[in-house]
């Protein structure tokens, strides 16, 4: 079964290479829990990774075998008894059994590829079967603005410039986006620019994805009629309270 996400397989981690600052959070999250973690859009393992070399249990759950191999092969490099278990999987119908887990955790916005309220509750329901007592869900994702959502789509706007660390390459990175605002999607498109070492771009290269935003008060209404308590919402991965300023929504739920 293919994914939108093959296509991502093998620049994900060059694209997303900035993104960093949720890693110590969610790692010293999994070492609180002490394992099992279960991941769901575990991806290339940016985040699993990271767990189980701190020598917590992980499993991470891919719809995208193609993401899988790279999180396999970067996997490789760790003990045999601190590899992560890294399964093909849909989060909205975990096939774990009666498996259950202390810490179930949706790092980098993963909640909002799903595209339905009705995908969201089947994920939290599968996700509420799967939780240990006393366990908790924990996932992020970005707050939507004004500004954000008015944007024009057929503008490209500056992203970042980045290094890829494993080529040294030099990346441009340009951001486009169309917004339903009606249905809350958005039809996003990373375009890649890399450059040789005179500043001229060697090859250009566009990779689209989509998602479906959702305001505060949306998700708290969202975990509550699932049957979730929500213990805590962050403003950032310094565990700072959320307020106006948030530019991002960290929840922390637990079955209520």
């Amino acid at each position: 079964m293919t994914s939108i996400y093959d296509a991502w397989a093998d620049v994900y981690d060059s694209v997303y290479s900035y993104v960093r600052d949720d890693i110590p959070f969610y790692v010293e999250e999994a070492l609180a829990a002490g394992g099992p973690v279960l991941e769901l859009g575990c991806g290339t393992g940016r985040v699993t990774i990271p767990i189980a070399a701190a020598g917590v249990e992980i499993t991470g759950v891919e719809s995208s075998t193609a993401m899988l191999d790279v999180a396999r092969r970067k996997a490789a490099a760790l003990s045999e008894d601190s590899k992560p278990r890294l399964v093909a999987g849909d989060m909205r119908e975990l096939g774990f059994g009666g498996q259950q887990f202390h810490l179930i955790i949706i790092p980098f916005r993963g909640f909002l590829a799903l595209m339905t309220v009705e995908d969201q509750m089947s994920a939290l329901s599968s996700i509420s079967s799967h939780l240990a007592p006393g366990g908790k869900l924990i996932f992020d994702v970005f707050v939507p603005n004004l500004d954000m959502l008015v944007q024009e789509g057929d503008t490209s706007y500056h992203l970042r410039d980045i290094v890829d660390a494993e080529t040294g390459r030099r990346l441009v990175l340009w951001h486009q986006s169309a917004y339903d605002n009606h249905a809350q999607i958005i039809d996003a498109r990373i375009i890649v620019e890399e450059l040789d070492e005179a500043g001229t771009v060697e090859r250009r290269y566009y990779r689209d994805f989509q998602l479906r935003y959702a305001h505060r008060w949306e998700l708290q209404h969202l975990l509550t009629t699932c049957g979730y308590a929500v213990d805590d919402l962050y403003g950032d991965f310094e565990r700072t309270h959320f307020d106006e300023d948030s530019k991002d929504m960290v929840w922390v739920a637990s079955r209520s």
